[in-house]
């Protein structure tokens, strides 16, 4: 959406108003709200493929390389270990050395043909301890879903990776929630006051409305749109592409793009928006807000294990710079550590270099 469509989608001062009403206020201050969103949702639409496109293409086989790289340190390691050149104090660090370098490698990269130096050095059983280690997860994972959740996460349910976890608690809450509307409708079927009855019926009233005043606008462009009733050939083809946006806009209830297409084809005019009825800019604004909503919910959604992932809330222009610096980072930390990796052939450099190892 372009910003001179989203700034003609305004209601204005007129000569018989001095001020805007509260309601025109907030149609304002929500129809910009909902361009906004839409523009950032459509951003970072645009942007994850692209990211995701450089992940693979870039920043993951410069990782794997480089991880490649540190395999090799870790061979070299464990061959040095053995040589008669180093001394007591030189062993211990090397060990400590293959051990952290060969877990990290193992657990965060899939690295399991280094198992068996982390096992020897280590004096342990990787597989072993990972048992164990995922065993006390999770139970822990049980008693805080059980404490947050009030679910209960039987042995029969598989939640052997975080994926299935998620899955298991999504169909419990589910199941959970089901049961508490069920209820709910019982008990209220039972006990409903006349007052509660009446606030239910005028609730009632209130969506039937809010559904009526899209619908309305809906109707109003279908009847100037359709393109069955057109006999121009051209102006059909025209009509045709714009009942497809209506459609679609009318499909996701989308009203601030309604509304648009009636200003783009001439249906209604800025006096018109700028003296739309309070009871309808009312419905106007109901259906707005629920719109801002679903439409943050939405950004939330498609963003979440990617922000997650690199732990930030930027924007999708930052997003791309940030993987941009990872990959040239990345290419520095691979040519270097080769160049380490060759010095490191000699036992005196060897030497040198776990002084300054830290």
């Amino acid at each position: 959406m372009s910003s001179a469509t989203s700034k003609k989608l305004r209601i204005h001062d007129n000569p018989t108003q001095t001020h805007l009403s509260n309601a025109q206020k907030q149609f304002n201050k929500l129809s910009q709200k909902v361009a906004a969103q839409k523009q950032l949702l459509s951003a970072w639409q645009d942007t994850i493929p692209r990211y995701n496109q450089l992940l693979s293409s870039k920043y993951r086989p410069l990782l794997d390389s480089y991880n490649k790289q540190r395999s090799e340190l870790v061979y070299l390691l464990d061959n040095a270990y053995h040589d008669k050149h180093f001394k007591k104090a030189d062993k211990s660090k090397i060990q400590s050395i293959i051990i952290d370098l060969s877990l990290d490698l193992i657990a965060g990269h899939g690295k399991d043909e280094l198992k068996e130096l982390y096992n020897r050095h280590s004096d342990s059983d990787f597989d072993a301890d990972n048992q164990a280690q995922e065993a006390e997860v999770l139970q822990a994972m049980k008693a805080a879903l059980k404490k947050m959740y009030g679910v209960e996460i039987s042995d029969d349910d598989d939640v052997s990776s975080q994926e299935k976890m998620q899955a298991v608690l999504e169909e419990k809450l589910k199941e959970q929630q089901f049961k508490k509307e069920n209820r709910s409708a019982e008990t209220k079927a039972k006990a409903q006051t006349p007052e509660e009855q009446e606030i239910e019926a005028r609730l009632q009233t209130e969506q039937e409305n809010l559904k009526k005043s899209i619908q309305t606008v809906f109707r109003q462009l279908v009847a100037v749109l359709h393109p069955d009733r057109e006999p121009d050939e051209n102006e059909r083809e025209r009509k045709t592409a714009l009942m497809q946006q209506v459609n679609v806009a009318y499909g996701k209830k989308d009203l601030l793009r309604l509304l648009e297409l009636q200003l783009e084809v001439e249906q209604i005019d800025q006096d018109h928006l700028d003296n739309i009825a309070e009871q309808r800019l009312h419905y106007f604004n109901k259906i707005l807000q629920e719109q801002a909503s679903e439409l943050q919910a939405e950004i939330a959604e498609i963003t979440q294990g990617f922000t997650q992932q690199r732990n930030t809330k930027s924007s999708p222009e930052k997003v791309l710079e940030g993987l941009n610096m990872e990959i040239r980072n990345m290419q520095h930390n691979v040519s270097r550590l080769k160049t380490e990796i060759r010095a490191l052939q000699s036992p005196a450099a060897l030497k040198n270099w776990l002084k300054t190892y830290r």
